[in-house]
Formats: structure tokens, C-alpha cells, sequence
């Protein structure tokens, strides 16, 4: 037999637990079921990290978790509602991740991937479009390189919005990913009191004033101060760069205790999770930062420690790492999809179908 061949005979289970359905079922069952603030996002815009509390976050994870446990929902509660799934800024997982959630949960999508397949090549406002989008779909996700293009759409909608990433400014979803990813990986973080020696150090790579992924991440680790004994900004940028005018400010106020510095390595060993995004919209693109700011299987990674990376990574994260237990961005890429089924499911008002579905 070919190396080739024993390469195609291999199994295709996961080498560790992350991607199976044992540790969403152990967080489902450790948090207790309240729908009542899942029943509060009825009908609403979700456009920034700032309109969640501890208790709505706990909520969507346990039914994300629900989701991610059960192979076959008994029920497909978006039967017959239309997604418009509106990507004027280029995107592979967030946007596969939100259709993939949709279609799991029965709907049906109207894609958009070129802002120059739109009106808005002739010149179309936001507020026009928002008035056509009423009439063709139930629900929108919006992703654009413009900060203010989600809130210029606001005034003009009667269907909600769901911003999945607009400019540097914030990126809400994907900050639930992270956190749902944190949720199983240590449930008892999310259970309320969190005795002193259990709390986590979580180590930042990243510019919270440039990357959205950022942003809104410091933002819901404000709602679980209680779990986290530092947060560690490793970031190459002056000290009055990193932080937008009263951004570390709120943050403090929230409860989180925060550090900046400007040298990884001497930090790895202390931190109990890491999150790395070396990517930022700056001006008119992409640009990586934090030059030398990167981890390989070499970097002195604390045992137990895991890695959480947004995706899509460069040379900041080595592929070496890929095959060790410190890798949980796959797992967080896998992830997102449940939570935003559980999010997308919350908004149009069918958490009642869902709640009574039967474990697998």
C-alpha cells in the first residue's frame, strides 16, 4: 500500500475532543436553561458587543451547545424565512459560517459577495438599499470595510441587521465564538463565582483601537470579570495607540484588570489562553501588524494553555502548531456556526421551537 493510500485510509475523527459533541453536551448540561433573555433579542438589530449582558451570553452558549450536541434537529425552525447574506468586503468563514447556520436551521439565502453586483456601483445609498432589502428577506448580515455602513442602514429597516464585521470598528459574532469556545473549554468560568486559583490569564495579540476582532472581544470579557484575573495586551504599537479615547477606560470599569506589553515571549509561560490576530483593516486594506509577535511549536507555551485565533491566520501562527492540544482555533472556526444558529434563531423569534428538542 502507497503512502498515498494509507493517507486516504485514515479515519476521519478528531484527534482530541474539540470537535466532538462531548464537551458542548458537558457545557449544555452545567448551565442552567433560562429563555427569557434569548426571548429579549426578538426582532432586533445586533450591531454591537455592547448590547449583551453575562446572563443573554450564557443563554446563547448553552444553546449553542444544545445545537452543537444534536446531530438532527427535530425541528428546523427558520423553515420558509430568507437570509440576506450582504458581503460587500471579502470573507470566507464568517460568511459560510452564518449560511451554513441558516441552512442547518431550514432557511433559505440570498447571497451577496460584490458590492459591485449591487446598486450601490451606480451610486445606491445604504438607505435605499436598506428599503429594497425589507421587501426580499426576513433577516440581513452585513459585512463591510465602511465603519458607519450598519448604522447608516439602521433608520431604514424593518427586518433586523446582524453586523458581522464593519471596519476597525467591531465584529459581535465573532467575539461570541471566542467566548463560546472559552465556554467549553472550562464551563465552570460561565457558572458565576469563580474561586481565585481557577481565574484565567488571557494574553491579547492585538490592537484593541485597529482590530474589530479585538474590540469586541475586550467588550463581552467585561460581562465575566469574575473569571479572569488579567487581561494581557502584547501589541508593538506606543502605548497611546492600542487604546481608542476612553476604550481601556470602560473596560476597567466593567472589572477587567489590564496590562499592556510589548514583548511575547517572557509572557507565554503565565497565560492560560492566547489569542492571536495579527490582521487589521487599515485605510483602504489589510495590513498585518505586530511584526515578531508570533507563535510556533518553539514559542514557551504554558502547559494546558490554548490558542485562539479568528482566522485566516498568516505568519503570526505556525501550522506546526496545528497538531497539538493547544489548538483550539479549529475548534473555535467550527463553533461559530452553533452559535450564530443559536443567535439566528433567538432574532427571529423561534426559541420556542427549539427548546423542546429532544437530546441525541
Amino acid at each position: 500500500m502507497t503512502s498515498q493510500q494509507k493517507q486516504l485510509r485514515r479515519p476521519l475523527q478528531p484527534k482530541d475532543g474539540t470537535a466532538g459533541i462531548e464537551r458542548p453536551k458537558a457545557l449544555a448540561d452545567a448551565l442552567p436553561e433560562n429563555p427569557e433573555p434569548l426571548l429579549t433579542l426578538a426582532a432586533g438589530h445586533v450591531v454591537s458587543a455592547r448590547q449583551f449582558d453575562r446572563e443573554t451570553l450564557v443563554q446563547l452558549f448553552r444553546l449553542a451547545a444544545q445545537f452543537e450536541s444534536t446531530p438532527a434537529l427535530m425541528h428546523l425552525p427558520l423553515t420558509g424565512k430568507i437570509l440576506i447574506s450582504a458581503f460587500y468586503e471579502p470573507s470566507t468563514r464568517t460568511r459560510l459560517s452564518f449560511e451554513s447556520a441558516w441552512h442547518r436551521l431550514g432557511g433559505a439565502i440570498m447571497s451577496i459577495t460584490d458590492a459591485k453586483s449591487t446598486g450601490m456601483a451606480k451610486g445606491e445609498s445604504l438607505a435605499d438599499i436598506a428599503e429594497m432589502f425589507n421587501n426580499y428577506g426576513d433577516v440581513i448580515v452585513l459585512r463591510s470595510s465602511e465603519g458607519h455602513a450598519v448604522y447608516d442602514m439602521l433608520d431604514g429597516l424593518r427586518i433586523p441587521i446582524v453586523n458581522a464585521g464593519n471596519g476597525i470598528d467591531e465584529h459581535p459574532t465573532q467575539a461570541m465564538a471566542d467566548l463560546y469556545t472559552l465556554a467549553k473549554w472550562r464551563p465552570e468560568l460561565f457558572q458565576g463565582e469563580v474561586a481565585p486559583e481557577q481565574r484565567i490569564r488571557i494574553g491579547i495579540i492585538g490592537v484593541p483601537s485597529r482590530m474589530r476582532t479585538v474590540r469586541s472581544l475586550l467588550l463581552l470579557l467585561g460581562c465575566f470579570p469574575e473569571a479572569i484575573r488579567e487581561v494581557v495586551i502584547i501589541s508593538n504599537e506606543n502605548e497611546n495607540e492600542n487604546f481608542d479615547a476612553g476604550q481601556r477606560e470602560e473596560l476597567e470599569r466593567a472589572g477587567l484588570t489590564l496590562r499592556v506589553v510589548h514583548e511575547l515571549d517572557p509572557v507565554l509561560p503565565d497565560l492560560d489562553v492566547v489569542y492571536i490576530n495579527a490582521i487589521a483593516w487599515v485605510g483602504d486594506s489589510f495590513e498585518s501588524l505586530g511584526a515578531g509577535l508570533h507563535l510556533t511549536r518553539n514559542s514557551p507555551l504554558k502547559e494546558g494553555a490554548i490558542i485562539l485565533h479568528p482566522l485566516a491566520r498568516g505568519v503570526e501562527l505556525a501550522t506546526d502548531l496545528d497538531d497539538t492540544p493547544h489548538n483550539w482555533y479549529f475548534a473555535q472556526a467550527r463553533g461559530a456556526v452553533f452559535i450564530r444558529m443559536a443567535l439566528l434563531t433567538s432574532i427571529v423569534r423561534r426559541i420556542s421551537a427549539v427548546m423542546d428538542t429532544p437530546e441525541q
